[in-house]
């Protein structure tokens, strides 16, 4: 999926960027914004890559077996300085999962011999007409009715 920024800088050859920015419902400021931020964002994804490479071989040695906290322990012992949200985010990127060998635990399971239980809601009666408002301010007015 490409971004409307992206189509922007794509075509801004063939036309103007305040025509595109309008058609495509874009502020031009943000546009701009965008696309001094385009070098940081290549540059983080080169890092990001390398990372991964890091992050590969240090999953590899454990056969498989570690995850995200494992992996950033393992990385800061070998002096990378990382956060286990980035590791976790860059494993999720590209596929890197370790293995889950705790089997989920079925804590309640239904006895076949039960019987159901009653349906007590069909047993309600249906509620009658709404009750009629009595008023109790016997010769006292009201704010409204002293208006008119």
């Amino acid at each position: 999926m490409i971004s409307r920024f992206q189509f922007v800088d794509d075509h801004r050859a063939t036309f103007e960027v305040k025509r595109l920015c309008q058609v495509l419902d874009v502020n031009r400021s943000s546009y701009y914004k965008w696309l001094v931020g385009a070098e940081t964002r290549a540059a983080r994804r080169r890092e990001d890559q390398v990372l991964a490479e890091e992050i590969r071989q240090v999953h590899g040695e454990s056969g498989g077996a570690y995850g995200s906290p494992r992996v950033t322990a393992e990385l800061r012992d070998k002096g990378r300085q990382v956060n286990e949200k980035r590791v976790a985010r860059i494993m999720r990127t590209y596929s890197i999962t370790g293995i889950r060998l705790r089997r989920r635990t079925r804590t309640t399971v239904p006895d076949p011999a039960s019987s159901p239980v009653e349906d007590l809601f069909q047993a309600v009666p249906a509620p009658g007409p709404p009750a009629q408002r009595t008023d109790t301010n016997s010769g006292r007015r009201g704010r409204r009715d002293q208006q008119g």
